[in-house]
């Protein structure tokens, strides 16, 4: 195992030192290959998009905030190949190591910011958050993982994926120095924590690995009194199909011209955009109803001190590599525990509150739209 744990994209680290002044004084972060430094390419951990590139003439918004905030960019970090997956491998320049659990998947796409900082080689990593590309490797590394309301976060200077769902997100080894970070990219002050209504669907728990519900469902009594309710309604498959179909019909819309250049791709990464080309636009306005009602339903159950408890993933981390029905039965779980947030637009909290067979498993709570804050407050201890 390599001292950086392979987080780092290769060749030279990039570094930057603060702007200014405040929050994040002292800090250091690191910034995934999909995020614009300054004087440096954006990867997007595809060596054909990097050939296709320029070095970035300014820094990436939320780049920016961190360091006018205080905080000294260390490094920038390896990603799934244009943010299509969830496990962290990449082909081209590795799969980072999951210092927690080594012989696992780190979990993507954002792989590289939390090996990062789960090795404590930064303090805080930005990553993007489409499907659960900051949610699943919180998970899978011990990690606390944020993504913000969609639109909340600015996304100027970040490759486009699937702009409807796309949110830029952090990782942090603590509660306190997640809320810092956030309040930096927010550009608003903390909140008081107070009381909430707590809600556990229950469904969504029934989709998690059966060794690893006790453990995730103890997790979630910690943190007081639950009311438990459904929150697929008997169409979880609906909200996998809803997901699938508009994400890929968003990254054909993105990555449409660059896809006509026939780039290269590794062997799991290739038949995913494969299928979002094969998809039917003529399909999309009636997914797009599917999804305001389900934006307009997640808006009362969700209001205003009320927040929704969920498996952030099936399980631990899969073993390196996954494949096949292994694989298949991962993403159909993992995907349709994470679209609630992406479908919806929320803001999500990953805890690592809990552990199986000593490796990480992560507590997701999930808090009405705009409602960062006060679920920030609610994470901390």
């Amino acid at each position: 195992m390599s001292d950086d744990f392979g987080a780092f994209v290769p060749g030279p680290r990039a570094h930057l030192a603060p702007t200014g002044s405040g929050a994040l004084d002292g800090l250091t972060f690191v910034v995934k290959d999909l995020i614009d430094v300054a004087g440096t390419i954006t990867g997007g951990g595809n060596p054909d998009w990097h050939g296709q590139q320029q070095p970035a003439e300014a820094s990436a918004a939320v780049v920016q905030r961190f360091l006018q905030a205080g905080a000294a960019l260390v490094g920038k970090t390896v990603t799934d190949e244009l943010a299509f997956s969830l496990e962290g491998e990449n082909e081209h320049y590795g799969t980072p190591v999951n210092p927690r659990c080594p012989d696992r998947l780190p979990g993507g796409s954002s792989s590289g910011s939390a090996v990062a900082v789960a090795a404590r080689l930064a303090d805080l990593g930005l990553g993007t958050d489409t499907g659960g590309s900051v949610r699943v490797p919180a998970s899978f590394c011990g990690l606390y993982g944020w993504r913000p309301t969609h639109g909340r976060v600015p996304m100027t200077g970040v490759i486009p994926f699937a702009p409807s769902f796309d949110t830029v997100g952090l990782f942090a080894r603590d509660a306190t120095r997640l809320s810092f970070g956030a309040g930096a990219l927010l550009q608003t002050p903390p909140a008081e924590k107070r009381p909430v209504r707590l809600l556990v669907a229950a469904d969504a728990f029934a989709l998690a690995d059966p060794e690893a519900q006790s453990p995730l469902r103890e997790a979630a009594a910690g943190l007081g009194v639950v009311e438990e309710i459904e929150i697929y309604g008997g169409r979880a498959a609906e909200f996998l199909e809803a997901y699938t179909i508009l994400q890929g019909l968003d990254v054909m819309r993105s990555l449409g011209a660059f896809l006509e250049s026939k780039p290269r791709f590794g062997a799991t990464i290739a038949p995913r955009f494969e299928g979002a080309r094969a998809l039917d636009p003529a399909c999309e306005p009636e997914w797009r109803a599917w999804r305001r009602d389900v934006t307009a339903r997640m808006k009362v159950l969700l209001p205003p001190g009320t927040m929704l408890l969920l498996p952030t993933t099936p399980g631990i981390a899969p073993l390196r590599f996954l494949r096949n029905a292994h694989a298949e039965r991962f993403y159909q779980a993992a995907l349709t525990l994470c679209s609630v947030a992406g479908l919806a637009g929320l803001p999500a909290v990953t805890l690592p509150l809990a552990t199986l067979d000593d490796c990480p498993l992560g507590l997701s709570v999930l808090a009405g739209r705009g409602e960062d804050e006060a679920l920030l407050a609610f994470a901390q201890p």
